[in-house]
C-alpha cells in the first residue's frame, strides 16, 4: 500500500522534498481552451502545471509521484472523471480536486464518495480554483517542526496533526486529506457537538454554503473507516440541526 500525505510520516529532508513538490499540479481536462487559461492562472500563482486530455493517461500520470494535487474533470472521454479518482484512490490519497457541472449533485455526491477532497462547479473564476487548490495544499502539507509532534488521542484512536498521520488500534489508518482534517477536529472537540459551519471552515477551508452536502458525504466515509462502538452505535453521532459529535470513550 503506498503512504499518503494524510498518513505518511516526514523527516526533515522528505519535508524539503515535499515541500518542492507541492507546487506540481496535475490537470486532467479535455477541454483544451479551458485547460490553458486555468493552467496560466495556476503558473501565475506560482504553481507548475501538468495536464493530461484524457482518463487513462492521467490515472498513469497522476500516480507517477510527481504531483502534490490533481484538478480532475468529471466529464472525460471513454475514461471517466469518476472511473480515474476511483483508480487513483486504489493506489493513492493523492489529494483530488473535482471538477463538476454547474447544479449536477450527482457528480459531486459521488465524486466525494469515491475520496475526492473537494470540489468546484464549472464553469468557475480561476480565481475560485487557485484558492481552492491552496485551501487543499495548505491542510496536506506538515509544517517543519523540531519538538515534540503534538498527539491527540480518543480511545485506541491517536492522531499526530503535524505529521498528519492517525492510528486505530496500533495500525495506520488510511484517510484522505479532507477526512484527516475533519477527525482532527472532531477529537479535539470530542465529546462536545461540532457544527458544520466549524467542519467546513476547518475540513475545506470555505464557509459552509446551503445546500453543500460536502461535510456529510466526507463524515459517512469516516463513520465506515471508524467502525462501530462494542454496543454497536457510530462513532460520529448526528447532533440534530447542529453537527456531529466523536464520542469519548
Amino acid at each position: 500500500m503506498m503512504p499518503s500525505p494524510a498518513t505518511m510520516p516526514y523527516g526533515r529532508r522528505a519535508v524539503r522534498l515535499h515541500q518542492q513538490r507541492m507546487t506540481q499540479i496535475l490537470l486532467i481536462d479535455d477541454d483544451q481552451d479551458l485547460s490553458v487559461l486555468l493552467g496560466e492562472y495556476l503558473t501565475r500563482d506560482g504553481f507548475h502545471v501538468t495536464t493530461a486530455a484524457d482518463g487513462g493517461s492521467g490515472v498513469t500520470e497522476a500516480l507517477s509521484g510527481h504531483h502534490a494535487l490533481v484538478i480532475l474533470d468529471v466529464m472525460l472521454p471513454r475514461l471517466n472523471g469518476l472511473e480515474v479518482l476511483r483508480r487513483i484512490r486504489q493506489e493513492s490519497n493523492l489529494p483530488v480536486l473535482m471538477l463538476t457541472a454547474r447544479g449536477d449533485d450527482a457528480d459531486c455526491v459521488a465524486g466525494l464518495e469515491l475520496g475526492a477532497d473537494d470540489y468546484v462547479t464549472k464553469p468557475c473564476p480561476p480565481r475560485t480554483l487557485v484558492a481552492r487548490v491552496r485551501a487543499v495544499l495548505r491542510r496536506v502539507q506538515p509544517p517543519v517542526v523540531e519538538r515534540t509532534p503534538e498527539r491527540l488521542s480518543c480511545g485506541e484512536l491517536e492522531l499526530w496533526p503535524e505529521q498528519r498521520r492517525v492510528q486505530w488500534e496500533g495500525e495506520p489508518l488510511r484517510l484522505t486529506s479532507t477526512e484527516f482534517s475533519l477527525l482532527e477536529l472532531l477529537m479535539r472537540q470530542a465529546g462536545r457537538a461540532v457544527t458544520k459551519a466549524e467542519l467546513s471552515d476547518h475540513a475545506l477551508g470555505r464557509p459552509l454554503a446551503r445546500h453543500d452536502r460536502s461535510i456529510d458525504v466526507h463524515v459517512s466515509a469516516l463513520r465506515r473507516k471508524l467502525g462501530t462502538l462494542p454496543d454497536g452505535r457510530s462513532r460520529i453521532q448526528t447532533v440534530q440541526r447542529i453537527g456531529y459529535l466523536l464520542v469519548r470513550e
